[in-house]
């Protein structure tokens, strides 16, 4: 069977696979899925893969025949995904900056360093192993012994790994040198500054290299290099291909905020600018997309940890059920549940994860008391949010999907500047939107077009 695109998702705890024809034509269409377990604890990410092709062909009814493809993209999350630490000079500026750089693009941050390089801090680096280094420091013309003194200590270690530096323009000839000094030209990339000046930030290019290091680099998890031979496009971090469908789709339907509960992670990407009421007393700047990754809320590798977070006794009370039943679901290694009981306690654990990771997403007021008393806005603003939108295993597929994304705005104690309950709740029913994300870098016309097929959502509102 000949197709226009296959796109593999390779994940932490399944492997997906979505094919896509007539990408070319007014009228694009989603073939069908596939999906199966990921085999990283087998070596090899490969054997996952080819099985959820088999799945794809069983739902297709065209078991003995061949996939033939144009293209095959892909995203990853397997392996840790892409692990990035990022040394800047001052805390809430320019590391601040270069993590909202990194976050935005996929990456999941090990370590964040203001200041100086210690030996601690090295050998930190040296444990994680990272597979992209960030570097930081200064607005441009301003600090530069920071910048110029880690980029020394970087390039005179035995890392031998992707070094991007993001910082103060005015070093970088500088920075350039020094790596050329120990032979490491080859590993470092020079982008604009993350933080030119204070209160602007200019993030989206250091997004972008990142992306593509990330691509030339992605063969950790054992099997991806099998897989880098059968794709002819682009390889992305999962997350950054979720960012760039909802900063297509942003554009499309307005402001939005796109939640994606996982087995092992749960990642929140907005995409809005906010309110002015809100940017007048905002203490700090903030990315338009901004993405946070909680990786104690997950509902699979995780499931413990948001169990406990709730609490057994409160579980037991909410859901009837026995503490044995609810310690068998948490033990259990069915990724995806069955029985109506087993779906009932994903759902809990889901709807935490939601709640507990939108609210560490989204800014809040606080009110100073001096001479008179003054009411300030710290972090994202996500009042002017207008669609709520879900995707990933959880929010796609279990029964309570909308109910749980409309508990966000209940959730607001007045503190927090979450979505308000006029925001819209959108579900990517056909769980492809971290797939048109990746395909939108081929036929962007095609995945917006596919984007509101799956969310059911009729025309642009431009």
């Amino acid at each position: 069977m000949k197709i226009d695109v296959l796109v593999a998702e390779i994940g932490s705890t399944t492997t997906v696979v979505n094919a896509f024809d007539q990408l070319e034509t007014d009228n694009p269409i989603f073939l069908a899925q596939g999906q199966a377990p990921t085999s990283v604890k087998e070596g090899d990410v490969n054997i996952g893969l080819q099985a959820a092709i088999e799945d794809m062909k069983k739902n297709l009814h065209i078991e003995n025949e061949d996939i033939n493809y144009k293209h095959m993209l892909a995203t990853s999350s397997a392996a840790g995904g892409l692990r990035m630490t990022v040394h800047g000079l001052v805390y809430d500026m320019t590391v601040k900056a270069a993590k909202e750089a990194a976050l935005g693009a996929g990456a999941n941050i090990h370590l964040v360093t203001s200041g100086k390089l210690t030996k601690v801090d090295m050998l930190k680096i040296d444990k994680i192993k990272p597979n992209i280094i960030l570097i930081a420091g200064g607005v441009d013309y301003g600090e530069r012994e920071t910048a110029i003194y880690n980029s020394e200590i970087i390039a005179a270690s035995d890392l031998d790994i992707p070094v991007i530096y993001a910082g103060n323009s005015a070093v970088q000839d500088d920075v350039k040198l020094i790596f050329e000094a120990y032979s490491k030209e080859k590993n470092l990339h020079i982008v604009p500054n993350v933080y030119p000046k204070i209160d602007i930030l200019n993030i989206e290019p250091t997004r972008e290299v990142i992306q593509n290091v990330f691509e030339k680099h992605i063969i950790e998890a054992k099997g991806m290099e099998k897989i880098r031979e059968m794709v002819n496009g682009t390889i992305i971090p999962t997350p950054g291909a979720v960012m760039k469908a909802s900063k297509i789709l942003k554009d499309e339907i307005g402001d939005l905020v796109t939640i994606d509960v996982g087995g092992a992670t749960t990642d929140i990407h907005s995409v809005t600018e906010g309110t002015e009421k809100v940017q007048k007393v905002l203490v700090e700047p903030e990315p338009i997309a901004k993405r946070t990754v909680e990786g104690d809320l997950g509902v699979f590798i995780n499931k413990k940890n948001v169990a406990e977070m709730i609490k057994i006794e409160r579980l037991e009370k909410e859901l009837d059920m026995t503490s044995e039943e609810i310690e068998e679901f948490i033990n259990s290694d069915i990724a995806i549940p069955e029985s109506e009981k087993h779906k009932r306690f994903i759902e809990r654990l889901t709807k935490e994860a939601v709640i507990v990771s939108i609210n560490r997403h989204a800014g809040g007021y606080r009110t100073y008391f001096g001479g008179k008393s003054q009411t300030l806005a710290f972090g994202k603003d996500l009042t002017a949010v207008k669609w709520i939108i879900g995707t990933g295993g959880a929010l796609t597929r279990l029964p309570a999907r909308e109910k749980i994304l409309s508990e966000i705005a209940l959730s607001n104690k007045g503190d927090k500047l979450l979505p308000t309950a006029e925001a819209k709740i959108l579900i990517d029913n056909d769980y492809i939107m971290a797939s048109l994300g990746v395909l939108s870098s081929l036929y962007k016309e095609a995945s917006i077009k596919l984007l509101f097929k799956s969310l059911n959502f009729e025309g642009s509102t431009h």
